[in-house]
Order: C-alpha cells, then structure tokens, then sequence
C-alpha cells in the first residue's frame, strides 16, 4: 500500500513562480523532499532503467506530515437564506434518484452540526421519501412515504413541515405512472419533535456532519427546486412550474431555484424575490436533461429550459483541499521540461511503498526576453490526456478487463490504494457509484498513475507504460540525444494559444495526445498553417473533443457522444459540454479529423502485444530520402519495451477523405498484427467478421510524411508504442534513426518544398 501520496496545484509552471504541493502522510510524522528531472520513468531491467537527475533547490530538506483525506460528493450549498424552521414551510422539487437503494440521501437539510438539531428533507430505505426533524434535546422524529420511488424515473415530490404543530406531509408522484408499480404516495403525521430553527447554511444533496464533513450525498437529478411559506398541497405545486406564474402565487416564494440558467457557472439561480443565490461544490454535472426534456432539442444553449437538472454524484470531487505541505519557487535559470517533486517516508518494501514521484512541468518563461532565444524544439506534453485517465480504475471495477487485455492483471500498492480510496475521484473513463459516466476531472487531487514508475494494466506486455510513464521514453531520448528543447502542457495551450507555439520550429508530442480542447485544437492548426513542423510520435490523437472550464482552473469535460470507442456512453441530449455549450463527443464528428491535424488518425487498438512496420514503396520517394538516412532495413521497429515492437496499443493510419494530405508518403504500414488488435468502432457501420489484425488488412499503423504549402510538413509514427523502442541497443536502431534524421531536417530553417 501506498504510504505517501500528494499532488501538486498546478501541472505547469513557470521559472519564477511558486508551485505548492499537497502531501498525506500514512505513517510516521516527517518525510524528505528533493527536486528531481524526470528523464526515464520506466523500471523494467530491459530498458535503461530509472533515470532521475537531482536539482538543488528551496524545495530540498525534511518537512512534517500528517494523514489528509478527501470529503468527496458533490452539493448545493446557500448561505443567506433565513432559518426556515421558524415558522411553516414547504419544499418541492423535480427529482431522478439513480441509486435509491443507498439509504440517507439528503434532498435538502438545514441542520446545526454543534446541536444536532435541524431539519432534513431525504430518500432513504430502498428509495422513500422522508422527513426528519430534530431538536437540541437530541430527540430526532421521522415520517416516511411507505413506497420506494423506482431508479432513474422522475417524480413530483412535494414536503410541507409546521415546526409549531409538528404536523409533516409528504407527497411522492411519478412523472410517469405504470401498471402494477405501487410508487406514488402520500404521508402525513403529527411528529412529536419539532425541529429548532437553526442559523445554518442550506444545502442541497447533502447534509453537515459533525466531523465538519458533508455527508448523506443524493445520488441523481434534481430539478425545479422551490421554497415556498407556509403549508401548500401538492397540487398547488404545479402552478410554481408554469413559465408564467399566477401572481398571487409569488408572494409565498422563499427561493426559486432555475437551475437552466448560469449552466456554465457554479452558481444556481435564485428566481424568488429574496435572490437566496446558491453555489455548487465538487462539480455536479449540469446541461443535464430535466423532467420536461422532450427531445424536441438537444442544446441546452438554445432550449435552456429542458435542462433544469444537475446530476448529483455522493462521489463527486473537484478540489481535494488538502493542506500545503511543501512550496518553493521554481528557479529563474531552470530549464524548461519534465520535474518532479520526490518525496519519501523510509524505505520500501513488498509491504508499502513509501516515496512517490509527483510530477510537474516547467513551461518556458511568460515574457519573451529580448536577446534570449528560445530552442527550435518544444514537447507538448499531454495533461488533458493525463487528466482524461487520472486514477482510471477499469482493471479493479470493471468486467472483462483481463479477457480485453489478453492476459492476467497484476495490482501494485498503487492500484491498491486506489481500490480502498474512491474517494480520489474516477478518470473520465470510469463510472460513478450510480452507473453514470464520470464526466469531469479535475488535477487538484492525487493523480496516481501520472508519475514515473507507475506499470499501467493497459500498457502491453513488458514494460506496461501508458501515458505519461510513456512519455518519458521520449523524454529520455531527448536527453541521451542532447536536444535542447521547452516543454508546454495541453493547458497553456489552450490558454495561450498560437502565441505560445510561434516561437518554435518543430513541436512533438508524447506518445497519446488524444484529448484536445477547440483554442488548442485552433492553435496548433494555425501554427502548422503557418509553416509549422509537427513530429507526431504517438497514436490515438486528436481524439476527443473536451472544454476547460471558464472560472475553474485545472478541470476538462468530455462528453461521451454517438462514437468513438467509449466505456460508457452520454444520455440522448446530453451530448453538449455544460462548461462552454459546444457539441461534444470525437473530433471526427464535427468534420474535424485528426487527419487535418496531423495527418493520420486512429484505426485500431489491441493491449497485449506489439508488431513491426514494413517499409512500403513511397519510402523510396526521394521526397523521404533525409528520413530514411542511414536506414536500409526493410522491417523497422521489430524490438521494443512496449509489446516487443514500434507498433501496438493503439494505431493510426492514412485516410485523405478524413483530411490526410494528398501529398502524403506512405513509408512504411506494420503488419502481422494479432486477433486482440481490432478494428476501432467508427470505422464501421455493418459490424463485419474480421474486426481482428490477423484477419483485417485495414488494422495497421502507417509511418507517414507530408509537406505544407507553408514550408512545413508532418511526420506520423501512428503508434503509441513507438516510442518504447528508441532506446533499443543503446538507442542504436531504425526507430531512433528515423526520428533523429526527421528532428534534424525539422529543425533545420530551410523550408520544405511546395512545388514541383
């Protein structure tokens, strides 16, 4: 088990700044820290080992410790509104319980944590509403609706307290009523307890524990959410719901949340005359369809009013919130690229693990200074990819992991520690404990798996890197080549821009740069337009389409829309990012391939083991002749710490109907690739027979290159595993000496030719 874990509170930063990070310690009380380059993450024997180069710095020394934890589940919370308990009132909402069956699902609660005292309007046993009240004797009542409300359906539900006679009545109706299922009710009883009025935030979806914690989360939607004075019959509510109200109905009105409004904000709309605005924490997911969503619109842009629901999660998180532990400010002369904060509580063994790498990137500095220049290179390094896959936990939680992965999965006290704390929150591949698609991450939390050393289940046989891990194969190539190079990170791409990319000759990306945001997306096509040269040294690119939100540093959205290889797919009309009200889902869905951007795009995927490339016909084009420079052998990436070889996990290929080049070279297509490596699922519409690499010509990787109009080109490894095959025979190989020669051409000022 892990002993020591920790986060930083930016994944980018520059010389100058201070950068913070946060740090639980499971045993013990002081741990040591040093400032480390990330060269080579990759433990196995096989490879040139863990390469970590030590930087002094302020950070350098011991620290205290402590254990931190994670109050995960996402809410409402008001902090104006009046003690409610002080005379009758009414609470009626719109709600889709997702997980019923879980008990103490709070609604809506205005409880005083020193007293116990309060009142809280819930779901609990199998799926009934109820209400509890309590007093500062300590004396609780409760009234229940005697029926379980059915998963994923909406009901009307409305609950009337009168704190001066104790009188309680609930009232349950389905939205959709159906034979045989006895779920609408009615309940009402003089409690004996009335409950205090209490000076204490209102919240919605949970409730105040008296660890300070906020607890009794609400799995599911809630929409339409209303305050009114006074006791009302459930058939009143229905005049609050009407887009005109009958004014003599206004006066009642405590709050009247419209949820369909500031949809890109953490703000909630109070509609009432008091303005008892809310705030909503830990990112429930909104631009959700609400009970009256008729499918006649699947915008919440242009018909707002159809998605007046926020999903709540009991495991959402966006901050973890944990204290600063160690903090230093980054050194005005280091040099831009890959670092990581090592921190360590004694030595490891089979037992515990007790260091972690938390990794981090020094950007090259903000302000262009005269007579400095900068490196014909820069690494764009993938954090949204990082971000999409954080603490991804399909191999623990999910079926027929090992059966896709084609072999048996090893855990190491990093998955572990993921399993007994899902509280750190899922990757956007995961799902919520109420079976809905996770579809936020935030990087103010521990991402466990973006460090050095971490074996992913999905990274093949051998070394078993994926993401970032892989990365630092490049990282360590770079180095052992002596390439002076900056380093930016998919979020200041997307927040600076073409500004930031102007500067530089060449960019290379890692091994999976998949997610991608529409300013990074524009960008990089405006850089390449402009006579950029972009060495693409991974597979799966460009892939998904994500937003950064507006006011909240550090978190993307993906919305799992119609296609694409997806592990759980959007609801019907919630296709649209919540954060900027764009169409989400592949990038390929809205005409923009990734065969526009860098000129091939994604075909197939297979976990297990890995092929090689033939060197194909246009190879001996003399167009290629500097890339194949030294390089005679016809099989090239036959070797390699990803799967045995240069092609494998997921592959790319030529497509020019999907915006590949025309001018494109072929120069080499792996072959020889297994049954596991199959076809990807928007490349078909009839499913066919031979989706596997042993039996479908189509399921190969293609080398490629191609000239811009602008003096730029392109060159397209098309594989995830490529990179794991550089540092073959003491990084004296094809692979390494093909994309040696490309660097160096690349590099070179001298523009590439337009014309004939």
């Amino acid at each position: 088990m892990l002993k020591i874990v920790g986060y930083p509170d930016r994944y980018s930063v520059a010389p100058g700044e201070k950068i913070a990070f946060k740090i639980s310690l499971e045993e013990g009380t002081h741990f040591d820290a040093r400032l480390v380059r990330v060269i080579h993450g990759d433990c196995n024997p096989e490879g040139p080992g863990l390469k970590f180069r030590h930087i002094k710095s302020a950070a350098d020394g011991r620290y205290r410790g402590k254990p931190q934890r994670i109050d995960a589940g996402s809410y409402m919370t008001v902090e104006s509104i009046p003690a409610l308990a002080s005379g009758a009132f009414t609470f009626s909402a719109m709600i889709w319980p997702t997980l019923p069956k879980r008990s103490n699902q709070t609604l809506i609660a205005q409880w005083d944590v020193q007293t116990g005292s309060g009142f809280r309007i819930e779901m609990t046993d199998g799926g009934q509403l109820a209400a509890t009240l309590a007093d500062t004797s300590g004396r609780t009542a409760e009234l229940r609706s005697g029926r379980a409300m059915l998963e994923r359906q909406w009901y009307a539900i409305a609950v009337s307290i009168d704190p001066l006679t104790g009188m309680v009545v609930l009232d349950q109706r389905p939205v959709q009523p159906y034979s045989r299922i006895a779920d609408r009710a009615h309940a009402s009883a003089r409690l004996a307890v009335a409950p205090e009025a209490v000076a204490a935030p209102l919240l919605m979806a949970g409730c105040a524990e008296p660890d300070g914690t906020i607890g009794r989360h609400f799995d599911g939607k809630i929409d339409s959410p209303l305050l009114l004075s006074g006791v009302h019959t459930a058939d009143r509510q229905d005049g609050y719901w009407r887009p005109i109200i009958d004014p003599s109905l206004l006066k009642h009105i405590i709050a009247r949340w419209d949820f369909s409004r500031d949809i890109r904000t953490t703000r909630t709309v109070d509609t009432g005359p008091s303005q008892h605005h809310g705030r909503i924490v830990h990112l429930p997911a909104r631009g959700m369809k609400g009970w009256n969503w008729t499918g006649e619109e699947h915008s919440w842009t242009r018909k707002p009013e159809h998605y007046g629901a926020i999903h709540f999660h009991s495991d959402d998180l966006y901050d973890a919130g944990w204290e600063t532990a160690v903090e230093f400010a980054i050194p005005d002369d280091l040099k831009s690229g890959p670092y990581a904060l090592h921190v360590s509580s004694g030595e490891s063994d089979r037992q515990a693990t007790r260091e972690q790498y938390i990794a981090f990137f020094v950007r090259p500095p903000r302000e262009r200074n005269a007579g400095v220049s900068r490196p014909e290179v820069l690494v764009l390094a993938s954090t949204a990819s990082y971000l999409a896959y954080a603490n991804h936990g399909e191999h623990i939680t999910a079926r027929g992991a090992e059966r896709q992965m084609a072999r048996l999965l090893q855990f190491g006290h990093t998955d572990l520690y993921m399993y007994d704390h899902p509280e750190l929150g899922g990757s956007l591949y995961d799902c919520h404990a109420d079976g809905s698609g996770v579809c936020y991450s935030s990087r103010l939390r521990p991402n466990l798996n973006f460090s050095p050393q971490y074996h992913s289940w999905l990274g093949g046989h051998g070394s078993g890197l994926y993401q970032y891990n892989a990365d630092t194969h490049l990282y360590d190539w770079l180095d052992h080549q002596g390439v002076d190079y900056d380093l930016i990170t998919d979020e200041d791409l997307h927040s600076d821009g073409y500004e930031l990319l102007r500067d530089y000759r060449v960019v290379v990306t890692g091994t999976h740069p998949e997610y991608h945001s529409t300013p990074m997306w524009d960008a990089m096509k405006a850089w390449i337009d402009r006579g950029g040269r972009l060495m693409y040294m991974g597979g799966n690119g460009w892939y998904w389409r994500i937003a950064y939100h507006d006011e909240m540093p550090g978190v993307i959205e993906v919305r799992r829309a119609e296609d694409g290889i997806r592990t759980w797919a959007a609801e019907p009309g919630e296709y649209y990012h919540s954060f900027t009200g764009e169409y989400g889902g592949l990038w390929r869905r809205i005409g923009r391939a990734p065969n526009v951007i860098c000129g091939v795009g994604f075909i197939a995927q297979g976990f297990d083991v890995s092929s090689y490339y033939r060197r194909a016909p246009d190879a001996a084009n003399p167009r290629a002749a500097f890339i194949f420079k030294g390089v005679k052998d016809e099989i090239i990436g036959n070797f390699g710490l990803i799967g045995g070889g240069a092609a494998g996990i997921e592959l790319d290929c030529i497509a020019t109907n999907l915006g590949s080049l025309p001018n494109i070279l072929r120069l080499a297509s792996s072959e020889n690739h297994n049954s596991m490596m199959m076809l990807a699922n928007e490349e078909f519409m009839v499913v066919p027979p031979n989706l596997g690499g042993d039996q479908n010509e189509r399921v190969k990787a293609d080398l490629a290159f191609g000239e811009t109009p602008s003096g730029g080109a392109i060159f397209a490894t098309s594989s995830i595993a490529w990179c794991g095959s550089l540092s073959h025979n003491g990084y004296d190989n094809n692979v390494s000496k093909i994309c040696w020669n490309v660097l160096q051409r690349f590099a070179d000022p001298e523009p590439f030719k337009a014309a004939f």
